[in-house]
């Protein structure tokens, strides 16, 4: 398979089910959705039925830590052996685009592997692929016991990049047309639509380069306005990341026994833009309580002549300034703190985002 260390990626190879299987029973939701709600994987056991389904392959987490977990793990791994000896698996390389719909809206991401060795999930991490949340280390072995032994990799990975112009993704959406369909059907329990698309050669040869172009350490700089020897992140975790996590720790696991070669080194995630208008993100807060310093003088001490505050009349005035907000300078609205509403200006962020830039703050704050 083909790799690209300069870009920390792989060309995968897929295995994907046969033909003529009902997809609507073959597709289930993430194993971590649904944790509270029994009755709802109870449903998906009771629409699947007999028909060969994923469901028969993934550990759904309302069942972690309940009678029969390690049979359950056995009986999965027994399935993946067999989904594969019967056929109903079918192995294709190559990247694949796909089509989300979900709420009225559409999404575009990219199928591919990322390097396990160009990732890290520590939060002083500085690599080419980096968590955006903390990661919480004691989730992790549970999930390890699963993917230990297994033959296949099923993952629910979300995996963002900042491509305002639209390179790397949206032309390939516009080159559909002439791109084999791979699948194209509506997910269970109103869950949405689902297409998928083979990436032809030339047009991955396109998306290589467009990547290329990201990663480009004075295209970073620019971006953000920091200096070009700041290491550059091309792929921030959008979700799924305790799932990346262990295959991060696994690959560790694994990799002085089976040396830099090996299949798990890499992990199957889906690359979407975060600018694609499909993609819907709620504001990151952080609430304070009983404060006994002066925040605003702290937010002036902390980031020197690089923080401005400016009033504004309305919690609408505010919304609307930071989701307008062109970086750099990164805009984080305030409210309270002796203040009503407010938008904090930054520059010179120590974060890629803004709620890094607030945190690393916070932090020293509290």
């Amino acid at each position: 398979m083909k790799t690209y260390d300069d870009i920390g990626i792989q060309i995968p190879q897929f295995y994907l089910p046969k033909k003529g299987l009902d997809l609507t029973k073959w597709a289930v939701i993430a194993c971590d959705q649904f944790t509270s709600q029994p009755e709802y994987w109870q449903q998906v056991e009771k629409l699947v039925g007999d028909n060969p389904s994923t469901l028969d392959l993934i550990f759904p987490e309302v069942y972690l830590e309940k009678p029969g977990e390690a049979e359950r793990i056995q009986s999965i791994q027994a399935a993946m052996r067999a989904y594969l000896a019967k056929g109903i698996l079918q192995p294709r390389e190559g990247l694949i685009y796909v089509e989300r719909t979900t709420g009225g809206k559409t999404r575009e991401g990219i199928l591919l592997c990322l390097d396990l060795e160009r990732y890290d999930y520590t939060e002083s991490a500085s690599s080419l692929i980096r968590a955006t949340e903390g990661t919480i280390v004691e989730r992790l072995p549970p999930r390890m016991k699963i993917r230990q032994d297994a033959a296949l990799e099923l993952p629910h990975i979300l995996v963002l990049m900042d491509d305002p112009q639209g390179t790397v993704i949206e032309p390939v959406g516009a080159a559909k047309g002439k791109l084999e369909k791979l699948y194209d059907f509506e997910l269970m329990l109103g869950s949405g639509h689902l297409a998928g698309y083979a990436v032809s050669e030339a047009i991955e040869e396109k998306v290589i380069a467009a990547l290329r172009g990201l990663a480009k350490p004075e295209t970073f700089a620019a971006k953000y306005g920091i200096r070009e020897d700041k290491p550059v992140l091309l792929f921030a975790m959008g979700d799924g990341n305790h799932s990346l996590a262990t295959a991060k720790a696994v690959w560790e696991r694994k990799k002085p026994e089976v040396g830099m070669d090996h299949p798990a080194r890499y992990a199957l995630v889906e690359v979407e833009n975060v600018h694609d208008e499909g993609l819907t993100f709620e504001p990151i807060h952080r609430l304070l309580f009983g404060l006994k310093r002066d925040l605003f003088a702290a937010l002036k001490s902390h980031f020197g002549a690089d923080f401005k505050y400016s009033p504004v009349a309305s919690a609408a005035d505010m919304i609307r300034r930071v989701d307008e907000a062109k970086s750099p300078p990164q805009l984080i609205g305030l409210v309270g703190g002796g203040m009503r509403f407010g938008v904090a200006e930054i520059d010179h962020p120590s974060s890629n985002l803004p709620v890094g830039t607030l945190q690393a703050f916070l932090d020293v704050f509290m």
